[in-house]
């Protein structure tokens, strides 16, 4: 019965994303939006604890707050312009209230005082989602609505900055991997200056490399640095795998994870040499608590343990795919560019 409820909510949530990408009216998007919200709820709360009942009713408070707001600058546009359903001049004030509701539904920074709470009450399977399914829809209308130089130039100096300082400190996996998704976020609105669909090659990318990290974390059940220094899950061949796909996940070369952030360096280098120069000193920020774990993972090693272990039987044939492409991609198509 639980599997059934869970298909039901699955659906809806991507019904929800479909209607809010597709729609023709901002009534549409809107729609769609809260769809996707009342769906994802019923799957946080699933885990029947304490955390997961916070982490849902937070999220709940934050996805209402942005999507009223979100109504309010749509119902005071077609005010100010009386028309209803069809295509609407909107001032400089409520497109900026709209893209701060967006920024606010996905986390991105300076509107990201939630996101990494919220995803530490959570298991990985709906930290997977909250880090890149529910971040489409807010992120396709921003690619709409997003024109102003000045906002998105904000957006990303902060974005790269906290995602990466806020990470320094932290001994939660999840935490960690919040921050991350932070910082490559303000790398995927940078892809605004060139190109408002470029956005979604970076974003695929990051997909296969967070898809393969958390399904490694998941499968071994690790929330924290301290279980990093157990001998008693991992051998050779899966340290090298963690190590391998966080520098991927870092954009190290010459794995998956370098190719969009070289495709952005390649064309905005001409324009806005001193913030990329910024964005990739941010990024070696976010290589060093990468680094720090697979360090762990490596170097230190015993079987005294102070927490509870649980090993997980688990498929690991989605772990190793996932993996190579996120280890391996890179090489692939560099082969595949250079035979056609």
């Amino acid at each position: 019965m639980l599997k059934i409820y869970k298909m039901i909510f699955f659906s809806t949530l991507f019904i929800g994303t479909m209607i809010s990408v597709s729609s023709y009216t901002w009534l549409g998007t809107w729609m769609g939006l809260e769809i996707n919200l009342l769906s994802f709820i019923p799957l946080m709360k699933m885990d029947n604890n304490s955390f997961s009942s916070e982490s849902s009713m937070k999220y709940f408070l934050v996805q209402a707050l942005a999507s009223s707001m979100f109504l309010f600058s749509i119902i005071l546009s077609m005010m100010t312009n009386n028309l209803i359903n069809e295509t609407l001049y909107i001032n400089n004030l409520l497109m900026f209230m709209m893209n701060s509701m967006m920024m606010l539904k996905m986390g991105t920074a300076p509107f990201h005082f939630w996101f990494p709470q919220i995803i530490e009450g959570l298991n990985w399977n709906n930290s997977l989602i909250l880090m890149t399914w529910q971040k489409i829809a807010p992120m396709m209308l921003l690619s709409y609505m997003m024109k102003s130089i000045n906002l998105i130039l904000i957006v990303i100096i902060l974005s790269t900055m906290i995602g990466s300082i806020g990470g320094l400190n932290q001994t939660s996996l999840r935490k960690i991997i919040a921050y991350s998704s932070i910082n490559h976020m303000g790398w995927m609105i940078s892809s605004f200056l060139y190109n408002e669909l470029m956005w979604v090659m970076y974003f695929l990318n990051y997909c296969i490399i967070t898809i393969a990290v958390i399904i490694m974390f998941n499968n071994f059940n690790i929330y924290y640095l301290k279980q990093m220094f157990s001998s008693l899950y991992t051998n050779f061949f899966m340290k090298m795998m963690i190590l391998f796909n966080m520098l991927s996940l870092g954009g190290l070369p010459p794995f998956l994870g370098f190719m969009p952030k070289w495709i952005i360096i390649q064309y905005l280098s001409s324009n806005y040499s001193y913030l990329l120069l910024f964005m990739i000193l941010m990024t070696l920020i976010t290589l060093y608590f990468y680094l720090r774990i697979t360090y762990m993972s490596i170097v230190l090693s015993h079987n005294e343990l102070n927490f509870n272990l649980i090993l997980l039987n688990k498929n690991n044939f989605l772990m190793i795919f996932f993996s190579f492409i996120s280890i391996y991609g890179l090489i692939v198509l560099s082969f595949i560019f250079n035979f056609f």
